[in-house]
């Protein structure tokens, strides 16, 4: 088996929708929303931060407890991997790497490098380097669990071949029927411009900021 004809086009627009799909979840439905609902009155979204006129603890940890919630909702859609067409299965497996990566990693950035939404979560709590220890912890942890649970959603040959993130080391062996359920990612029109208008409303809208006030 090889995914050597995998259709590039689709499989580029596949990746480009689920990279998108989880920076809206973490900063639109974690932070954002949360934001708004804890009474912010003014809030800018972009894709690489939500700003509001107010700061919880709650506002900072939502993005990336939003992030492992639809990490284990994909993971749930994936327990029967042969339901679905290639190239849903793929965005599938994407969108929960995407989103449990995102999720986990946060916990370790925060706590090495003492900056972000983790470190938010945890500025005054004492004995503070304890806590920075427990998210290492928790981060390093959780992450190589991550890898372990998409690696384990990944058949041998499209791991192998897809080279996502290092992982082909990491799945699992060919099952029976891994072949069938392996097939080739075809030429789709809809996955192309669903991953176009998605990348363009991305870059163009979400990469300026959009503000709301109330």
């Amino acid at each position: 088996m090889t995914s050597a004809r995998d259709d590039r086009l689709t499989v580029i627009a596949i990746s480009a929708l689920a990279c998108a799909l989880q920076d809206v979840l973490h900063e639109g439905l974690g932070h954002g929303v949360t934001a708004w609902f804890s009474g912010a009155h003014r809030l800018t979204l972009s894709t690489v931060a939500l700003q509001s006129d107010i700061e919880t603890r709650w506002i900072s940890a939502n993005g990336t407890l939003v992030n492992l919630l639809f990490g284990a909702i994909f993971w749930l859609l994936l327990r029967r991997p042969s339901r679905y067409q290639p190239a849903t299965r793929y965005f599938l497996v994407i969108a929960m790497a995407g989103n449990l990566f995102t999720g986990t990693g946060y916990f370790l950035f925060s706590g090495v490098a003492n900056f972000g939404d983790w470190a938010a979560v945890i500025h005054r709590l004492q004995p503070y380097w304890a806590w920075r220890l427990g998210l290492i912890a928790l981060g390093a942890a959780s992450y190589y669990a991550s890898m372990l649970l998409v690696a384990s959603a990944l058949p041998s040959t499209l791991g192998a071949n897809a080279g996502l993130l290092s992982l082909p080391s990491m799945t699992r062996g060919p099952l029976p029927g891994d072949e069938e359920r392996t097939s080739l990612i075809a030429r789709s029109l809809a996955w192309i411009a669903a991953g176009a208008v998605a990348s363009l409303l991305f870059i163009l809208v979400l990469g300026r900021g959009i503000t709301w006030s109330r």
